[in-house]
């Protein structure tokens, strides 16, 4: 497909994203138009010729003050639509952060599968294939989809900011819960790969009920070690914060945190600055904008997703593999 013309859109919520995105590889952010009407309704549409291109439109689904996550996909949604109708050779959705990613399953009677209706939405707007950044259930994200699918690993990048800012530390990489234990083990060899020695790995228990957290026990050794606490997601914070609790409890000489996405909503301030995390690491593609400037501004270190982003375009723009962490 290298030698189809390449075109990046990205809407008005996302647009320093795309830019920086399109910056990476070379090229300029694609024009479109958004136009707002009454009572909420509105259109976009592709200003650039899209016929015949391989395109590729970056929206990180996450809510924020002006729209939330359902806005954001209906949005974008239309606006993959409109591209679909102008003809283009291939139809990419480069999602960093996909909504509802999370209600992948059912847990309670008549639950909804939502992951898999979001799935059948970006297939009726005829998207080729659906690219997202650190998904929380990978088989789950895979299954819920017909069309192609890419899952971009973040943990490499994330390892080489760790290595770097953390190289003198007795380090351990802890799962926040045992749902997690597969996404810190890609964090903990990036981690030792980067350091050129082992670095340890643990879990604490975790029970979830009704929005209601449990169980604070720590498997493996913590006392000693600082710990990278590895999740998906930051939302609350009151998952990362518990876990803390608990491996100083155990022993361990200090706590940092690491997460492809950082979807801080208001009440996170308060949890997350009573927390005992020095600093939490985040990708930069969801503004923590709900955060208290002061916490941004000494506990969190926002790290550019751009690279990581582009280069997975520019692999699926060549037919290759997705190499994260570059």
């Amino acid at each position: 497909m290298s030698h189809v013309p390449l075109a990046i859109f990205a809407l008005r919520s996302g647009q320093a994203l795309g830019e920086r995105v399109a910056a990476r590889l070379g090229v300029a952010l694609a024009a479109h138009e958004e136009r707002e009407f009454e009572w909420g309704h509105h259109k976009s549409r592709p200003l650039d010729q899209v016929r015949g291109r391989d395109v590729y439109v970056v929206a990180s689904l996450h809510g924020d003050e002006a729209q939330n996550v359902n806005d954001k996909l209906c949005r974008l949604l239309f606006f993959l639509g409109a591209i679909r109708d102008a003809d283009p050779a291939r139809l990419t959705a480069v999602v960093p952060f996909l909504c509802y990613s999370r209600k992948d399953r059912k847990t309670k009677l008549h639950d909804p599968v939502t992951t898999r209706y979001v799935a059948a939405l970006f297939e009726a707007v005829g998207v080729d294939r659906v690219a997202t950044v650190e998904v929380h259930n990978l088989a789950a994200f895979q299954n819920a989809f017909r069309c192609r699918t890419e899952h971009i690993e973040a943990g490499p990048l994330v390892a080489d900011v760790l290595a770097h800012e953390l190289p003198d530390r007795r380090l351990v990489v802890v799962s926040p819960d045992p749902g997690g234990i597969k996404r810190a083990e890609i964090y903990r060899a990036a981690l030792s790969e980067r350091l050129g020695r082992h670095i340890a790995a643990a879990f604490v228990e975790k029970h979830r009920s009704e929005g209601i957290v449990t169980g604070d026990a720590v498997v493996g050794q913590v006392k000693g070690h600082t710990v990278v606490l590895v999740d998906d997601l930051i939302s609350g914070g009151t998952t990362l914060a518990r876990a803390a609790e608990a491996c100083l409890r155990e022993g361990a000489t200090g706590v940092v945190a690491a997460a492809a996405h950082g979807a801080f909503v208001p009440a996170a301030s308060r949890t997350l600055a009573a927390a005992a995390i020095e600093r939490i690491f985040v990708l930069d593609h969801i503004p923590p904008d709900a955060l208290d400037p002061a916490l941004v501004a000494g506990r969190v270190r926002l790290i550019d997703s751009s690279g990581l982003i582009a280069d997975a375009v520019r692999a699926m723009h060549g037919e290759g593999v997705i190499v994260t962490g570059s």
